[in-house]
């Protein structure tokens, strides 16, 4: 059993909660610090997805160019979702 497969990567919502996830447990480490946030989400949409369409056979030129699109919805997104919830529950994410 697979936890996630290449074609839900491949997907919008698969993508978006990926990089959400990498990006929050990332962003706080010493030599990632210094990459503001939404520039690293936006690296680390690229680095799933390019491999997402390669894996299962969509990437195509077109595609190819369209991730670089795609990637900044996608960061984006992961940004402004994780914000929206450190406002609605700020004890959830509150930091000492």
């Amino acid at each position: 059993m697979e936890f996630i497969e290449w074609t839900e990567l491949a997907t919008y919502t698969g993508a978006l909660v990926v990089v959400l996830i990498i990006t929050q447990l990332t962003k706080e480490l010493k030599f990632i610090k210094t990459i503001p946030t939404q520039v690293w989400s936006y690296l680390i949409a690229l680095a799933i997805l390019y491999p997402a369409h390669y894996f299962t056979g969509q990437l195509t030129a077109s595609n190819a160019v369209l991730i670089l699109f795609n990637s900044a919805i996608v960061a984006l997104s992961a940004n402004g979702g994780f914000d929206a919830l450190t406002r609605a529950f700020p004890q959830l994410f509150h930091k000492d």
